[in-house]
């Protein structure tokens, strides 16, 4: 699961090696058909070598990783999966980019008939990262009050306005005094922004840092937000101040010249100027989300804004890692060129170089003399997990549509595995029908129990109201159907669970995906993530219902109708959706 700190680590950059202990047959050499394949023994050997010591918690730049790759290159040797890297390797090298910009990027408002140019840096702040150049004008602009949704349901900004086409402004970064404890991560401005966006704003502007929620109602400092973030450039060129690497303005493996929605901040000055045709002015919205009181959203009338997307890129760093991506073909000749893909992350977080280090919530290591953060949930287990799908695709009777597998790497620092074979991929975008993603599904939720049949499902229903049915089906056909919980896929999700692994890549280019989990534990990005405490009959039944979700998808005649509903599964919704 992607870091709570989302940051790219200072790291070494070690090339990646391919040497691995060679493939070794299962334990049980004998190989059965189809899902029947998918076994504790083979799961547990693999994930045996590939949370060990030795590969020194998998860090995205690091020779353990190199080592977790070579391992599972030969593995799908062995099976017969067909190479999709890069020279006909299964290697798809990832490039992470440091980029300067240069900005020229400016938003001009006009209220009742008066305009003001702000440049960036002038009044407005546009992201380092702002994308491709572009002009947006909007003569429909919403003020939304917080910018929330509250999963208590006591508050919701969006319940009287429509912002679909339309700028949303918000404001008060603390939120109201109804917000619970804990809402960190919708707090944030990328989750307010990224509420407004997926309700179709073309564009939003918030206060100048006004997106960490306080340490007012959510309590201490929040984690940084789900993305690769932005990194101050030093003084100088080159290597920067006191030699270190200069990583520019922001780190990226992405396509940085594509078009993406402005989300802007800005200084009271412009707020001043926006807000002063109506009735209540700025002033007053101020004082009130200062005190945390009320905010009606409202439409700003007489309001036309225009942004101005305009920057120039320059590269100033590239590091390398390694995706690792095969393939199965398809048995039907028309078919065949359209692909289920599946998906896990087989980097982790290293080692611990200092004190400290221990899992969720900061708790000190049980040992501290194990520095290592081995990573066997996280996510050796939907590592291992696609692995043993692989193998039953190989093996097995092959569906009509082909089969795409990719263990992203660096998706602890950002998604950066993914997101490359997003805007790069190793087969067209467009035909890949669905996304299939496991990252954490080798224990019970908070080691309960209770929980040994359950597995959370998130977005299945978000994008393709026929993939979750589809799942639904798979899961019922099953001997022993497993109680699929849909909590995490609620929209008020206080984790923002469904923005936090690789299939979030891939729903961004409207891909529908399914994603399979188990839920967080106390050993979370600690080292005693260790392979002991893996349940590996939970990691079998996930990757057979996985497995007997993509042959069902990979046999249709037609692609997963894309109707884009929004999540509709969740706390109190289960089962088929109309």
């Amino acid at each position: 699961m992607v870091s709570r700190r989302f940051v790219i680590v200072s790291a070494l950059l070690l090339p990646l090696c391919t040497i691995a202990p060679a493939a070794q047959q299962s334990s049980k050499g004998d190989i059965t058909s189809g899902i029947s394949s998918i076994r504790q023994e083979p799961l547990k050997e693999w994930l045996t070598y590939i949370a060990s010591d030795e590969l020194q918690g998998r860090a995205t730049y690091s020779e353990g990783l190199g080592l977790a790759a070579g391992y599972i290159s030969s593995h799908l040797t062995q099976w017969g999966v067909k190479p999709a890297g890069d020279n006909g390797t299964y290697l798809q090298v990832v490039k992470v980019l440091g980029v300067r910009t240069t900005s020229r990027a400016t938003v001009t408002v006009e209220v009742n008939g008066q305009t003001r140019m702000f440049n960036d840096g002038e009044g407005v702040t546009f992201p380092k990262s702002m994308g491709g150049k572009q002009t947006i004008v909007a003569d429909q602009v919403q003020f939304a009050g917080y910018g929330l949704t509250l999963p208590s349901g006591t508050h919701d900004d969006y319940a009287r306005i429509d912002p679909k086409g339309a700028v949303i402004v918000w404001l008060g970064p603390a939120g109201p005094k109804t917000s619970e404890s804990g809402l960190f991560r919708l707090l944030n401005s990328s989750a307010r922004n990224r509420a407004a966006i997926d309700k179709g704003a073309i564009a939003t502007i918030a206060p100048t840092g006004g997106g960490f929620g306080g340490r007012g109602r959510g309590g201490t400092a929040p984690p940084a937000t789900p993305t690769i973030a932005a990194a101050l450039p030093p003084a100088g060129g080159g290597r920067g101040r006191g030699g270190a690497v200069d990583d520019g303005d922001f780190t990226t493996v992405q396509r940085f010249d594509n078009k993406v929605t402005p989300a802007v901040t800005a200084e009271d000055a412009f707020f001043e100027f926006l807000f002063s045709g109506s009735e209540v002015k700025y002033a007053e919205l101020k004082d009130k989300a200062a005190k945390q009181e009320p905010l009606p959203p409202f439409a700003l009338s007489g309001v036309k804004i225009t942004f101005n997307v305009d920057a120039d890129y320059t590269v100033v760093r590239t590091r390398l890692t390694h995706n690792v991506v095969g393939i199965v073909e398809g048995s039907d000749p028309k078919l065949k060129d359209t692909y289920v893909a599946y998906g896990a992350h087989y980097d982790h977080t290293g080692y611990r170089e200092g004190v400290g280090g221990g899992g969720r919530g900061g708790q000190a290591p049980a040992n501290p003399d194990d520095r290592i953060n081995n990573g066997a949930d996280d996510d050796g287990s939907g590592t291992v997990a696609i692995m043993a799908i692989a193998r039953a695709f190989a093996q097995g009777p092959r569906p009509k549509r082909s089969l795409l597998f990719v263990w992203h790497a660096g998706e602890e620092n950002g998604l950066l595995g993914s997101r490359y074979n997003a805007d790069y991929p190793v087969v067209p975008i467009d035909k890949i029908v669905a996304q299939l993603n496991m990252d954490m599904v080798g224990r019970n939720r908070n080691d309960d129990p209770k929980q040994a049949n359950t597995v959370l499902v998130v977005g299945s229903d978000r994008i393709s109201t026929e993939l979750h049915n589809i799942n639904e089906d798979a899961n019922a056909s099953l001997p022993k159907p497993m109680t699929m919980d849909y909590e995490m896929n609620d929209p008020v999700d206080t984790e923002s669970i469904y923005t936090r692994s690789d299939h979030y890549s891939y729903a961004a280019k409207g891909i529908p995906i399914i994603f399979y989990f188990t839920g967080l534990h106390p050993d979370y990005h600690a080292p005693s993530d260790s392979v002991d405490k893996i349940i590996f009959d939970k990691i079998q039944r996930v990757a057979q219902l996985a497995y007997e979700t993509g042959r069902r998808v990979a046999n249709l005649d037609h692609a997963p109708v894309r109707d884009n509903k929004g999540p509709r599964a969740g706390k109190t919704v289960t089962g088929k959706l109309k």
